[in-house]
């Protein structure tokens, strides 16, 4: 018995430190600061229709008309805060920015919408209403609370106290210092409870009211698509061409330095053809980034190397065959015809598998055909099996990109192992490309 105790304990107290921190905690002290700042708002709303109130009434301090304008002037006080905050769509950043500073909301407050439409004022209008009447409620209370629980923890030990005629402490005591003391501490759990409960009633109701409607989502996913989909295409263009150079100039470079002493012209051969992938490497890399700059008209810059352009297929094979790769390569169709966009891709796809043949084989011999038949640019390239581009370390994306590719012209996609050969095709229709 003495053990369960024991454990217990622990749990008893750990219970007992969850509610304190909930109830007294960081974030629960942010939060009823919130709600004293919504009262803080309320007090310029409430004094207007207390003064007017006052002038049509003419009520005495303690009367029962006074008491009751006290509560109209409070409840006529939000309609004119609810239409000044539809008057003034400042009032929904301020509030937002209130509402995440103070941590009313969940996870720190909702991130204010930018829609300035009647709906989203309306919304801010019940937001506005809302945090003022509470705020109002517990501000009201916080500031009668604490000293009435003063003069009740006081009056069991203050005979002057006790002699004092207080309606307010009678009403509470029975006119018995003895419940005094319960009395007190009822009162403070009260306004704790409250001040926590309304705090509770604004974080839920904080993202609907305050934050982003479901139209504002629907378009930040749709940036966010374009912004990794923007990234993406940087990826595949970065991997296709800086990489197709750099397999190339690390082949070259090997085979200089093993022939370097026996046959320089070879190394110097070898070293011309390096300084020539970088530089072309190095243009390609200018249009790479140059397809996620904007002129100041908003075009693009101009696009990369394509299969019939002045710098395409012919040069792209050139390069490779100067790394040392024997190529057999063969075209059916005219290549200008195909429309630029397609051509574009496809002279991307036709360099990365030619990298992953120097990557991932060596100097193997690579047979590649193209041809444009049937409305459709055919892509195939077989070379002597070769490991998957996926087992090397830090590797792997090449395929990918290709595939991404293909996808994006809706075209087909085939790779893998064949026997003895690896095999690349891709089907390209030409008609998604007339742009």
């Amino acid at each position: 018995m003495a053990g369960t105790a024991g454990a217990a304990s622990p749990r008893t107290r750990g219970a007992l430190s969850r509610a304190g921190s909930a109830l007294f905690g960081r974030s629960a002290r942010l939060r009823w600061v919130h709600l004293i700042l919504g009262g803080a708002l309320l007090m310029p709303f409430y004094l207007l229709t207390h003064t007017a109130l006052n002038v049509l009434a003419h009520a005495d301090e303690g009367s029962d008309v006074w008491v009751a304008q006290q509560f109209g002037a409070f409840g006529l006080a939000l309609p004119i805060a609810a239409a000044t905050a539809a008057a003034f769509p400042l009032v929904r950043d301020l509030e937002g920015a209130a509402a995440r500073a103070l941590g009313a909301g969940p996870e720190g407050g909702p991130t204010p919408s930018a829609d300035r439409t009647w709906a989203a004022r309306v919304r801010t209008s019940c937001w506005f209403v809302l945090h003022l009447g509470l705020g109002g409620i517990v501000s009201g209370l916080t500031l009668a609370i604490p000293p009435a629980a003063v003069v009740l923890l006081t009056m069991p030990f203050s005979a002057r106290l006790r002699a004092t005629e207080l309606s307010w402490s009678h009403a509470l005591t029975l006119g018995h210092p003895a419940p005094a003391l319960l009395t007190a501490v009822s009162l403070l759990a009260l306004l704790t409870l409250t001040a926590q409960g309304a705090a509770a009633i604004l974080a839920r109701c904080s993202t609907e009211l305050l934050g982003p409607t479901p139209l504002d989502r629907l378009a930040e996913a749709e940036q966010r698509t374009v912004r990794l989909a923007l990234r993406n295409r940087l990826a595949r263009e970065l991997h296709d061409s800086v990489g197709h150079a750099l397999s190339a100039v690390t082949l070259q470079a090997g085979a200089a330095r093993k022939v370097l002493d026996r046959d320089p012209e070879f190394a110097r051969q070898a070293l011309a053809a390096i300084e020539e992938t970088t530089r072309r490497a190095v243009a390609e890399l200018d249009d790479v980034l140059g397809l996620l700059r904007e002129d100041s008209d908003g075009s693009t810059a101009p696009p990369g190397p394509a299969l019939g352009g002045p710098d395409g297929l012919d040069a792209l094979l050139d390069r490779t065959r100067a790394a040392g790769v024997p190529l057999d390569a063969s075209v059916d169709g005219d290549l200008r015809e195909v429309p630029p966009m397609v051509s574009r891709e496809a002279y991307r796809i036709v360099q990365e598998g030619l990298s992953n043949a120097l990557r991932h084989a060596g100097r193997v011999p690579v047979r590649l055909r193209i041809a444009v038949v049937d409305g459709a640019l055919e892509i195939e390239m077989v070379n002597p099996a070769m490991a998957p581009p996926s087992r090397r370390a830090g590797g792997g994306r090449g395929l990918i990109g290709v595939e991404e590719r293909t996808a994006a012209l809706r075209g087909r996609f085939e790779a893998g192992s064949d026997g003895a050969r690896w095999r690349l095709r891709v089907v390209l229709p030409l008609g998604v490309g007339n742009r």
